[in-house]
């Protein structure tokens, strides 16, 4: 999986910060996960995501999200992506019903929205694979200087404008399908243009528009301001819903993962709290959901810290807020029963 400069996950060290889950009872949906398979030594299966979400909080469904694993080996190379719905279906039927967490309540895949119209056959076949299918993520992610960051670079420069994309992404409308965006921050104009041109596709940007904290980005505070300036225009879109969270990868440059040990959950929210309380602010919390970034955050930071970190970041909210945060946003938009 790649979401760009990611770090090892080192169980003994997680194991140096521990503290109790803080508000156990409140139900969380947990709306941006991964399952992958890469072989011996990179596994994050259901038991492992399990062992997570049942460390504490209540953690009564999740979403998963599409990372490169599974694919279908044959076939037409369009239709590739489609094998990862189809294991994360089989997946859920090994969750034990007492298990406590919906795994994969909604799944998330990948379809290459270049090929225009053609791929309402791709969007099909995964609706085809699962009955929990919900959208699809298409990669968007470009920097200038990316590599030189060792960073990802999985489009072209503007690929939103580009026509045969945009022809395919009509079809999400015509499906009721959403769409997740993952992007860096600097590429949020581009979403901006694209909500507003197709407003019935829902979006839901990842990662908080994708921070970055290394090369030009280091200087944070100016960083910041691009950031929220851009953030600010997309918040007119009202197609457009945010994932608060996925700051635990190397990428943001909080350099979590060469403590000595862990950060505690006060750490965590330190850091998060200008980025999600200003996202709250500027979209609404029916609009904002939390979310893990698992495992690709836990390189970082354990699955009960952060969550903890982000019931100390929503103190500030009402029960409403709170409810939607946790919650309710992230059945709403991608319709879990």
């Amino acid at each position: 999986m790649a979401q760009g400069h990611l770090a090892p996950i080192r169980s003994d060290w997680l194991g140096l910060t521990r503290e109790p889950a803080i508000d156990p009872a409140l139900p969380i949906c947990d709306p941006h996960h991964h399952l992958w398979d890469h072989g011996p030594g990179d596994r994050y299966l259901a038991d492992d995501l399990l062992a997570d979400t049942g460390a504490g909080h209540n953690v009564v469904s999740t979403v998963f999200v599409d990372c490169f694993s599974m694919y279908r080996k044959d076939g037409p190379e369009a239709l590739k992506p489609v094998g990862e719905t189809e294991w994360v279906q089989g997946l859920t039927h090994s969750v034990p019903a007492d298990a406590g967490t919906r795994v994969a309540a909604g799944i998330v895949g990948t379809a290459d929205l270049t090929l225009g119209a053609r791929v309402r056959e791709v969007l099909q076949a995964h609706q085809a694979a699962s009955p929990r299918f919900r959208g699809i993520r298409h990669w968007l992610n470009w920097d200038a200087q990316s590599e030189a960051m060792g960073l990802r670079s999985d489009a072209p420069p503007r690929r939103a404008f580009d026509p045969a994309f945009r022809e395919g992404y009509r079809e999400l409308e015509r499906l009721n399908l959403s769409f997740d965006a993952w992007m860096y921050f600097p590429q949020l104009p581009e979403l901006t243009a694209l909500a507003r041109a197709v407003p019935e596709v829902t979006v839901v940007l990842n990662h908080l528009g994708g921070l970055l904290g290394l090369g030009p980005y280091a200087r944070r505070d100016e960083a910041f301001e691009l950031w929220h300036r851009n953030m600010k225009e997309l918040a007119s879109c009202p197609n457009v819903t945010v994932k608060l969270g996925g700051l635990g990868v190397p990428r943001c440059g909080f350099g979590w993962h060469r403590l000595d040990a862990p950060p505690t959950s006060e750490d965590l929210a330190s850091a998060f709290s200008p980025y999600c309380l200003e996202t709250i602010e500027l979209f609404g919390a029916q609009r904002c959901m939390f979310e893990s970034n698992f495992p690709a955050d836990k390189c970082a930071y354990s699955y009960t810290a952060v969550w903890n970190a982000f019931k100390r970041i929503a103190r500030c909210c009402t029960d409403a807020e709170r409810a939607a945060l946790f919650h309710d946003s992230a059945v709403r938009v991608y319709r879990l029963a």
